[in-house]
């Protein structure tokens, strides 16, 4: 289950092929194809493993809060795909020591 409160990254297993329209994503396990329909989604995606949880990488990101729930529906749809996937490291938590 998608959780925006820990840290995510593209799958290794997926290449990102960059488009006018956002990206081709083609994950080689699975042969799945996903269009990702907006640069903003794929410079979401792309930034996941440099944030310690996606919430903190939305609130990095060009993204309008007013659409952050939109992306976080499509966050979990790439999980659920496969396309990003939980990173190994622990979840950053407000006021914890990093």
């Amino acid at each position: 289950m998608f959780d925006p409160d820990r840290p995510y990254r593209c799958s290794p297993r997926v290449a990102l092929r960059t488009e006018p329209f956002g990206a081709l994503a083609y994950h080689f396990g699975t042969r799945r194809l996903t269009f990702l329909k907006s640069p903003a989604l794929v410079g979401l995606v792309s930034a996941l493993d440099d944030h310690p949880d996606v919430r903190t990488a939305l609130a990095a990101s060009p993204v309008p809060a007013d659409q952050h729930g939109f992306y976080l529906t499509a966050l979990a749809g790439l999980a659920d795909a496969g396309t990003i996937e939980p990173a190994d490291r622990p979840a950053h938590r407000a006021g914890a020591a990093p």
